[in-house]
């Protein structure tokens, strides 16, 4: 290989036929008089244009078709002719530099033409220069060069997350992936589940029971997951209320006098909260919206008069934290949309109580396909000023045109799998700590269950990643009609 020319921030390298090098590996060019290393990723491989190639190709293709006999070539030059040919230019891009043994950012310098070496650069030798593992691994799968890679659990602390890619690629197998690794590691996680996939965690595939099952509780709004109006404060359920159930500000005003009248007189229940609406004076159109949310109230499911059928949510997290973390799952499978907004505002408002009055340290919240039931108003303040508080977000989604675009600049870690489609490359290649360039070039032709990593989990070195094999009962599989004879 050697070294072409270098344009802004992009490298070219010729590379000739009998070198073989691969889309989304690291290249070591090392200048012997400069005594220094640079570090280049190839995200495109193309032919060499050389000038007078295709010239000789479409000359040696008419005599291919009109000349017959044998070639009598003694200087052996078609062999020449045809390495050529051959010869490759890659396109990298710079991602650090090698002074003494250490890695910097440093890319302005420019390496020898005629004293550089390059060669590749095994993917352990780079996870160890940059100390991409850290002291709290969690192992996500196999390297191209086969090297077991793994991040470090501190790099989604604190740390915003988007796992995106098509549809049956492997987004939530890898989201799994994390959920137990954090578990691991004692972290509270708390996972909204819209389709069901996460409920079976606690079992192996062989429907046994693994070591997580007794840190997994599955929660079942209606059924194993109801609240009294006790345990749910005027902040909380005005919440809801209001960003869940659309309720105007007149008619919030009017709830919260009704509300402070029940708790004042100690009859904050479902049934005394209906009499109170019926008969409390106002509006009649401000009475008609209260009841209308508190028949959907009612009609959830969710909230109960039954001390003895309600869960506290609270003391779940700081139990779950008491006995070294574990993972709370949302079953939102067989919630209506409407309902479903409902629990899911309950529960974030739980979370930034709790967090707020530091009841936990700290919660990583698992979103799936988010825009279904997150409020547009909500985003932002998950992102920012929730993340304060210690409520550190995971969206998973092969939609990424839903997420709104200064979440993606935000966004500290990016976990793409395949994806096609301009609009959707487009549309990622905001994120604010990956190279546009590289995310459009390489995702495309990524195969499925393979992962290209990119933030703060891997020091900023994109890295591909085929995504480990889980032994848990993982669900989520298309289910079909066609199954004995279905061609893999």
């Amino acid at each position: 290989m050697r070294l072409f020319k270098k344009t802004g921030n992009t490298m070219h390298i010729l590379c000739f036929p009998d070198e073989e090098v691969e889309k989304g590996e690291y290249l070591l060019i090392e200048d012997e008089k400069a005594h220094k290393s640079m570090i280049v990723q190839v995200i495109d491989i193309e032919f060499a244009n050389v000038p007078g190639v295709m010239e000789e190709m479409l000359r040696s293709s008419s005599i291919e078709e009109f000349v017959e006999g044998e070639d009598d070539d003694p200087l052996d030059i078609m062999s020449h002719i045809l390495y050529i040919q051959d010869a490759r230019l890659l396109i990298c891009k710079v991602h650090g530099t090698i002074v003494n043994g250490k890695l910097t950012s440093e890319s302005s310098w420019l390496p020898s033409r005629t004293h550089s070496i390059i060669r590749k650069i095994p993917t352990e030798s780079l996870v160890k220069l940059a100390n991409i593992e850290g002291s709290l691994p969690i192992m996500i799968g196999e390297t191209r060069d086969s090297f077991p890679l793994a991040i470090d659990a501190h790099q989604l602390d604190g740390r915003l997350s988007i796992i995106t890619g098509k549809k049956g690629t492997g987004k939530s197998h890898l989201s799994k992936i994390l959920a137990l690794g954090l578990a691991d590691y004692g972290a509270i996680v708390v996972i909204l589940d819209l389709n069901g996939e996460y409920t079976s965690l606690g079992y192996n595939q062989d429907g046994s029971k693994n070591r997580y099952y007794d840190k997994i509780k599955v929660l079942s709004p209606g059924k194993t997951f109801k609240v009294t109006l006790y345990q749910t404060n005027l902040y909380v359920i005005m919440r809801t209320l209001v960003y869940a159930l659309g309720l105007p500000g007149t008619s919030a005003r009017e709830f919260r006098h009704i509300w402070k009248f029940l708790e004042k007189t100690g009859r904050l229940t479902l049934h005394d909260l209906g009499e109170a609406i019926q008969n409390w004076k106002c509006n009649q159109h401000v009475k008609d919206a209260l009841y209308s949310r508190y028949s959907a109230l009612v009609n959830s499911g969710f909230f109960t008069d039954n001390m003895a059928e309600a869960i506290s949510f609270e003391k779940m997290l700081r139990k779950t934290e008491r006995n070294g973390g574990g993972i709370i799952i949302i079953d939102l499978s067989d919630t209506s949309p409407s309902d479903r907004q409902m629990v899911v505002e309950y529960v974030l408002a739980k979370l930034q109580e709790a967090l707020s009055q530091w009841k936990i340290r700290a919660v990583f919240l698992f979103a799936e396909e988010a825009h279904l039931y997150l409020k547009e108003t909500y985003w932002d303040d998950i992102v920012t000023r929730m993340r304060h508080f210690g409520l550190f977000t995971t969206f998973i989604t092969n939609q990424p045109n839903t997420i709104h675009e200064n979440i993606y600049r935000q966004a500290d870690n990016v976990f793409l799998l395949n994806f096609v489609n301009e609009h959707d490359l487009q549309i990622i290649s905001r994120a604010a700590r990956a190279d546009a360039e590289t995310i459009t070039s390489i995702v495309r032709d990524l195969p499925s269950h393979h992962c290209l990593l990119l933030g703060k989990v891997v020091k900023d070195f994109p890295i591909i990643v085929k995504i480990r094999s889980l032994n848990v009962k993982t669900m989520g599989q298309t289910r079909f009609f066609f199954a004995e004879k279905r061609e893999i």
